[in-house]
């Protein structure tokens, strides 16, 4: 049996969930790599894709990887297309697998901890069967984590009459700069309270209320109050897990031997010139409001790099397989790519947006506010357009509008909800044009916040002393 302690980690499906649990791994054993190893137990629907395996080939040697046998999605009896309930049920599907390699784990390692991402949730009484300690590694930010684990309390007090107006106000706790509405909290409870993708979010919370701690991909000078209600139980009538802010966890760019188009595009670009325009790696537009954005960008007169998908009226379709294989070139306004040839540069479906953040080049992010999109922005100091789609993206976008103030939000049309080309022009000007006071003032604060990030990643910092907390626990158990 081998010295160092194992943690077992089990994310869900989805480069959204795996990426972050990933790089947490990576930096717990930069710091600690001498008392650990870790092991991800990987559920799958269908066989990997070719860009999981590149992105697990590169994991340093003291991370190991079993991919779970897949589950045919026929199997699941989805009744939505909502991902909630796709991913909770490819880990429960799964249940039997991962019980069997964790007992091939724990019978040559010393297994110490079940770190299982938020929708793997319904692996966690194999915890208590393996008689390990349990952990979330949460996928967003303090403010989402303090409205999850009121939720329930939420959910039993609020009748369903009222529930249903999207116009109640909640208060989130440690969340005082905002009264979210219903509408701005996440999907799921947008949902009728008998759908299954209300019910198994409605369990998600719950169940988070039974682990013995939260690993939050958060720093304090981002979010300190919502972390201070949640380490002091805030958020619950009862004893709440131990909260462990340890970010921005965010992945590192990559030294590559070929530089990439976007890289090479931007390295012929003035400094701080380009809006960066990407939905994240499943965000999708109806094809009405790409066309409303194409003759928005050409209109604002900016340099942009837009990683475009294929248009569709569900807002996370890009996670649906089959999506890629269309050219989502072809649904751009007929003559827009040779127009715009000279201001901006259009890539489908991909691109590698920590380069693209982390390049002098680049000046705005035109986001979907996802967390890790926002927190990599924030990294590398670059202001935003908040454009939430779905899932917490609303809270993110508030966030980061009205508390941080470092990025500009567009309201788009009351009636269809449509952001038309002129306020679409006129929000890249506010947030690209390096005269703009607004502008200006942005730019600052989110340097301030990333300088703040570095400082808590540093060798004292608040997250590095999170983190340094969390370990020091997990061998306390190994003894």
């Amino acid at each position: 049996m081998e010295k160092k302690a194992c943690i077992a980690m089990v994310p869900c499906p989805g480069h959204g969930h795996l990426i972050p649990l990933l790089e947490f791994a990576k930096l717990l054993l930069l710091h600690h790599g001498n008392d650990f190893h870790v092991t991800f137990l990987i559920p799958t629907l269908g066989p990997p894709s070719p860009s999981t395996i590149a992105i697990i080939d590169t994991l340093p040697s003291n991370i190991h990887f079993t991919f779970l046998p897949p589950i045919n999605i026929q199997d699941l009896h989805l009744q939505s297309p909502n991902p909630v309930p796709q991913m909770i049920l490819t880990v429960r599907h799964s249940l039997p697998s991962l019980r069997q390699s964790l007992s091939s784990l724990s019978s040559r390692t010393k297994l110490v901890a079940l770190v299982l991402d938020q929708f793997s949730l319904d692996a966690l009484h194999l915890a208590k069967e393996f008689k390990i300690s349990s952990y979330i590694a949460y996928s967003s930010g303090a403010a989402t984590l303090s409205f999850e684990l009121s939720f329930p309390k939420f959910d039993e007090s609020v009748p369903e009459s009222e529930f249903l107006d999207f116009e109640q106000t909640m208060d989130v706790p440690g969340c005082g700069y905002a009264s979210f509405k219903v509408k701005d909290l996440p999907d799921p409870i947008l949902f009728h309270r008998s759908s299954d993708v209300y019910t198994t979010y409605l369990s998600v919370c719950q169940k988070s209320l039974l682990v013995d701690g939260i690993i939050v991909n958060t720093f304090n000078d981002l979010e300190p109050e919502a972390i201070r209600a949640l380490q002091q139980g805030k958020a619950l009538r009862t004893p709440s897990p131990s909260v462990y802010p340890v970010g921005p966890v965010v992945a590192q760019p990559k030294q590559k031997t070929e530089v990439d188009e976007c890289v090479a595009w931007l390295n012929h670009q003035p400094s701080k010139s380009v809006l960066y325009v990407c939905f994240g790696s499943g965000g999708t537009l109806s094809q009405e409001q790409i066309n409303e954005i194409a003759f928005g960008l050409e209109l604002s007169g900016h340099k942009f790099l837009w990683v475009v998908r294929v248009p569709s009226e569900i807002p996370n379709a890009g996670y649906v397989i089959g999506e890629k294989e269309k050219d989502p070139i072809q649904y751009l306004p007929p003559g827009f790519v040779n127009r715009t040839k000279g201001q901006g540069l259009v890539v489908p479906s991909w691109a590698p947006q920590i380069e693209i953040l982390a390049h002098g080049s680049t000046g705005g992010f035109l986001s979907h506010c996802g967390w890790n999109s926002t927190l990599e922005s924030i990294v590398h100091g670059v202001p935003m357009i908040a454009w939430p789609l779905f899932a917490e993206q609303r809270m993110n976008a508030i966030l980061l509008t009205d508390e941080l103030r470092v990025a500009v939000r567009p309201q788009g049309d009351k009636e269809d909800r449509m952001v038309k080309r002129d306020e679409i022009a006129e929000v890249v000007k506010r947030i690209m044009d390096h005269n703009d006071e607004e502008g200006l003032e942005m730019r600052k604060r989110i340097q301030d916040l990333s300088d703040a990030a570095a400082v808590a990643l540093s060798e004292n910092g608040s997250s590095t002393k999170a983190l340094s907390s969390l370990a020091h626990e997990l061998l306390n158990k190994s003894i």
